[in-house]
């Protein structure tokens, strides 16, 4: 009986599976195989940021090989064929061309390859082939036949042409996002009335333009996102008017972001009429005003950011009562008032930065905020911790910098959230301490610390245990910590304890492994630099300038290093430098100065084809400056100075569902257009070598021509002879240049007039005869630039030039100048002019005998007449 009734069981199985083999028809076999194709012509990196899941891993033609199981394959449940095709997010690296095998699928509907490195791909002509499914300047070609469409997903891939007027003529579209994709133009506001449209994404297409209309809207929109445009409600307008009330029409909209454009005024108007919104976006635009009281009416919001406008007044009660609301942004506003969080159970992130609030306590409070994970209250004129921050057992982020909140730490801060704290910011207050003689700090997720700029005295000298064995980012920088360096957590990335009071040996870094930016600058340590960091192979800045560090620079990279900035100055190092840099080929900049390192020019440095900046100034270093012609690449490619890009590097820091990216610039001192001159943020373009107050001899080096791209040099202090070589002129950025007090002679190349960005110059205290260059920036220069040489004469120092020959200027000479014209000038022209005629040395003999004490201005003259007796000879 038992085997007759599983017979029967397995028959009706079988049935089953039958009908439903009939049912769903299987992939068709030149399908598959079009997509094993188009899978093999990519490869796959996790590396890239938004990679998510490598969905073509699943595929494969084992078995039965049916593609419509492949994941990000949909296919007609009537016919089998290929229909959809879903490869957001799917880590794929390699470039679409013409002929890739995603053109062979002509029953195409859905395709979306957003979030992909295709490595700025155009969109190929072959798209024109999917009649039933677009990019660069093809972009015609590409939809003429693509009647069936209905939903288009290309986010993120570079077109970078006029947007296509052709799909405004697709009345089949359900879903178009062309997301980042470099479109400019004017966007046709057809495509807003067209009747099936219910997701329209043209975010952050910079240069493209439009305007809103008025009325006769498609009801079915339900997603619109218009963010980081330059549209407006006015047609033809680019700049201005209010967000329009035909919004209102648009009662099926759940999902609105108009942030980044320029819209003025408010927004209460429409905003009652949209009961199914949960996200609206209204971010950085010049909204200003009360904030709505209408918001009340929109129940159902889950997002609001209303976030860099110009909102004022008090926030309104009816805010707390949007129960749904996950996340809430105001922050770079002028609102004030008391909030009242505790009727906002779902609230998981708030930002209300720059803002002047209070916050309401309550009895009960640890129902407040239960779910909230992210908080910033940056510069809210707060005056303590809120007390709901101890009962927060989620809690990731937290950022109360640059606000009032003074005297100790409270214990309680940790209660709740020690087990998930990634990243806490406390930075710019009056903190004094920890409010305990023995703090344990168990945050085993801690990623991201700052205590900068407070006034914390008794910080480790209370033996506080940071015991946080995830610790990637640690700054308590300038503070007043009077005691000796804490060990660094072993996986810590970002280590920044600067401006402090620290003193002793730095050798506990040896225990950090994962360092990529450390700054231990203005301190008291001493010692030795730990030969240590040269197995840190992620580190990338360097900083332990202005301390009491002693003995010499390790010979620690014998590898290649990421190093990109190293900052040793003001210490009292001294021996070479070590030639092991020179395996660090991303160094950017190298700041040596004001030590006692004695050693030659490190021409080998030149090799480094990044370096833009080289500081070894007051040092003792030694000889000639010399180097290939061919190195210090980077100080030879000019760089816009109209491009406000500076020197920085970044880090990404997790959070539980994404990575929060710090940007951190690079800071240099320089001596620029003769003051010292510090740089919070160093210009991309900014190029510097300064070899100032050593001991370098012999003549400048006419490579120094070559780097074109210099804005400073600053040889001066040393004992440098010969001439200043006319290829000088060749820097036409430079801004500064200073070669005083070395022992230079000559004449002032005339060239140099031509530098227009010259603004600072001095060449004082040097041997330099003849008359000062006149115009452009050398009309701008005082006195002071050009003392102490007795040669020098006209504007703007006192002493005058004279013309002689074919109008050569010279100097008048003492006696000239204390007798009149009626002096042995004269005489001292005749006896030159013998010379010339009937012998040079003689004349230069005679001309001795009777000038003696107008010597060098004698030398100066003669070595010009020789030069022009020596061509006329030639001719």
């Amino acid at each position: 009986m038992a085997s007759l009734l599983y017979s029967l069981l397995s028959r009706i199985v079988l049935l089953l599976m039958i009908h439903t083999s009939l049912a769903k028809p299987l992939c068709h076999p030149d399908e598959s195989s079009t997509l094993m194709e188009f899978k093999r012509s990519f490869q796959i990196t996790t590396a890239e940021f938004h990679c998510i899941y490598p969905k073509v891993e699943s595929w494969s033609l084992d078995g039965h090989g049916d593609c419509c199981s492949w994941d990000g394959v949909k296919c007609n449940e009537a016919n089998g064929h290929v229909t959809g095709l879903d490869l957001s997010n799917s880590c794929l690296f390699g470039t679409i061309t013409s002929n890739t095998s995603l053109f062979h699928l002509l029953h195409l509907e859905s395709l979306n390859l957003a979030f992909n490195d295709f490595k700025s791909s155009s969109i190929p002509y072959g798209f024109g082939d999917l009649s039933k499914l677009y990019g660069h300047l093809n972009v015609e070609s590409f939809v003429q036949n693509l009647t069936l469409l209905k939903e288009l997903d290309l986010s993120i891939i570079s077109m970078s042409s006029p947007f296509p007027r052709i799909l405004a003529n697709f009345s089949s579209w359900k879903s178009l996002v062309l997301r980042k994709c470099g479109l400019h133009g004017e966007f046709p506001v057809s495509i807003f009335q067209l009747p099936k449209l219910e997701v329209l994404d043209i975010g952050y297409n910079d240069n493209l333009s439009g305007f809103i209309p008025e009325q006769q809207w498609g009801n079915p929109l339900k997603s619109l996102s218009l963010g980081g445009t330059i549209f407006s409600n006015v047609h033809g307008s680019k700049f201005m008017g209010q967000i329009p009330t035909s919004f209102a029409n648009l009662t099926q909209l759940s999902y609105l972001d108009l942030s980044k454009n320029n819209f003025t005024g408010g927004c209460s108007r429409w905003l009652v009429d949209l009961p199914k919104l949960n996200y609206l976006n209204l971010s950085v635009n010049q909204l200003s005003g009360a904030l709505p009281l209408s918001f009340k009416n929109l129940t159902r919001l889950v997002v609001l950011d209303l976030s860099f406008n110009s909102w004022q007044g008090e926030i309104p009660n009816s805010l707390w009562e949007l129960k749904d609301l996950e996340y809430l942004a105001l922050q770079h506003n002028n609102l004030n008032g008391t909030m009242d969080l505790h009727k906002l159970e779902n609230l998981t992130t708030l930002l209300l930065d720059f803002n002047n609030i209070s916050l309401v306590s309550k009895t009960k409070i640890n129902a407040t905020l239960p779910k909230l994970s992210t908080l910033s209250l940056v510069s809210c004129n707060l005056h303590e911790f809120p007390r709901f921050l101890g009962y927060l057992n989620g809690l990731e982020w937290v950022d109360l910098s640059n606000n009032k909140i003074r005297g100790s730490v409270p214990t309680w801060m940790w209660n709740g959230s020690k087990e998930t704290l990634l990243n806490m910011d406390l930075s710019h207050n009056f903190l004094t301490d920890f409010g305990s003689s023995h703090i344990n700090l168990p945050m085993p997720q801690l990623t991201y610390m700052d205590l900068s700029h407070n006034l914390l005295t008794g910080f480790l000298n209370k033996q506080i245990n940071l015991a946080l064995p995830m610790l990637t980012y640690l700054d308590i920088s300038s503070n007043l910590l009077k005691t000796t360096l804490p060990s660094l957590p072993p996986l810590v990335i970002y280590y920044n304890i600067s401006n402090n009071n620290l003193f002793r040996e730095i050798q506990s870094i040896c225990r950090a492994r994962s360092l990529v930016i450390l700054d231990l600058s203005f301190n008291s340590l001493n010692g030795i630099i730990p030969s240590c960091l040269g197995n840190i192979d992620s580190l990338t800045i360097l900083n332990l300038g202005r301390n009491k560090l002693e003995g010499m620079i390790p010979n620690a990279y014998p590898k290649v290093c990421g190093l990109k900035i190293i900052d040793l100055t003001n210490n009292q190092l001294q021996g070479p430098i070590p030639r092991s840099l020179v395996n660090c080929p991303m160094l950017e900049y190298l700041n040596l100065g004001y030590n006692q390192i004695h050693d030659g020019f490190p021409s080998w440095l030149s090799k480094l084809t990044k370096l833009r900046a080289i500081i070894l100034k007051s040092n003792k270093f030694y000889g000639p400056i010399e180097t290939h012609r061919s190195y210090f690449h980077a100080m030879k490619v000019i760089v816009s100075q109209d491009q406000l890009e500076y020197m920085n590097t970044s880090q990404r820091f997790p959070l539980s569902l994404d990575t929060y990216e710090k940007v951190v610039d690079y800071e240099m001192k320089l001596m620029n257009k003769g003051t010292q001159r510090e740089y919070s943020k160093v210009p991309y373009a900014l190029k510097g070598i300064d070899l100032s107050n050593n001991k370098f001899e012999g003549c400048i080096s006419d490579f120094i021509g070559d780097l074109k791209s210099l804005i400073l040099l600053n040889l001066s202090n040393n004992i440098l002879t010969c001439f200043i070589p006319p290829s000088l002129a060749n820097l036409i950025v430079l801004e500064s240049l200073d070669l005083s007090r070395n022992k230079l002679s000559g004449d002032i190349p005339q060239q140099l007039a031509q530098l227009t960005f010259l603004s600072s110059f001095d060449v004082s205290h040097n041997q330099l005869f003849g008359p000062i260059p006149r115009g452009s920036q050398f009309n701008t220069f005082g006195a002071s630039s050009f003392a102490m040489n007795e040669g020098l004469c006209g504007t703007p120092l006192p002493k005058k030039c004279i013309m002689v020959g074919d109008d050569i200027p010279l100097p008048t000479s003492p006696l000239e100048e204390e007798n009149g014209d009626k002096s042995l000038f004269d005489l001292d022209w005749k006896v030159v002019l013998i010379g010339a005629g009937v012998g040079f040395l003689i004349g230069v003999v005679l001309g001795n005998i009777f000038i003696d004490e107008k010597s060098k201005w004698f030398l100066y003259y003669s070595k010009i007449m020789a030069k022009r007796w020596k061509t006329s000879r030639r001719h």
